[in-house]
């Protein structure tokens, strides 16, 4: 990994701590402008309100290389608000209230373990995944709901870090694939509270580590 200096991209690997609010895609066009290298792709989209460890692969002879990037496991903190959902699983979308219930912590511990391990998850409505070539989030913007098939997915840890209701901040290692939105709503739904994510770092992808990211200007 190359961590550049003044913003001198060069070909290689870069770890971005990609800010809340600016989507993959910008942050690969900044690199491109930067270096003034054509060839400039990402290992592992991060959606536009989650925030945190982005590789960018900057030269032909990297951006072949994502493919081993993209099947690496990762790790996510990411903070849950019970008692709501929101149709996009995260602040932006339009929230409607289920319950006002507080559940106790056990409660919370309880279902962390059902939820670790290999399990059965569908991915959210506002997601990149294609239904028959078109993006499932570009339906949902017009108001259709696509069928959207489960995956398998591992989720080797999930631990709780703090409980204040009705937030609840997590820490999650995870395999590829794996959609923290969806998480956070299949906990809600098992609670009996609704869920969605306030907050969503991506910490770890593989052997690369956010502290380890610079900052774009």
């Amino acid at each position: 990994m190359i961590t550049p200096e003044s913003n001198d991209f060069q070909p290689g690997i870069y770890l971005i701590n990609k800010p809340r609010g600016r989507s993959s895609f910008s942050m690969v066009a900044q690199v491109r402008r930067l270096s003034g290298i054509k060839k400039v792709g990402h290992a592992g989209t991060l959606d536009p309100e989650a925030e945190g460890l982005l590789i960018i692969l900057v030269g032909k002879d990297y951006t072949k290389q994502s493919d081993s990037y993209l099947k690496l496991d990762k790790t996510y903190e990411f903070t849950v608000k019970l008692g709501e959902t929101s149709d996009t699983g995260d602040e932006e979308g339009k929230k409607t209230v289920v319950s006002k219930e507080k559940p106790t912590q056990k409660a919370i511990l309880d279902a962390l373990e059902i939820f670790t391990g290999e399990i059965e998850q569908v991915p959210p409505q506002y997601s990149a995944i294609k239904i028959n070539g078109v993006r499932a989030y570009k339906l949902a913007r017009k108001g259709e709901v696509a069928e959207i098939s489960s995956r398998q997915v591992t989720i080797s840890s999930l631990d709780l870090l703090e409980y204040n209701f009705p937030y609840v901040t997590l820490e999650a290692n995870v395999s590829s694939g794996t959609y923290i939105r969806s998480l956070a709503e299949d906990l809600g739904k098992k609670l009996g509270t609704g869920a969605y994510c306030t907050q969503i770092i991506r910490t770890r992808i593989g052997e690369s580590y956010l502290k380890d990211a610079v900052t774009l200007d």
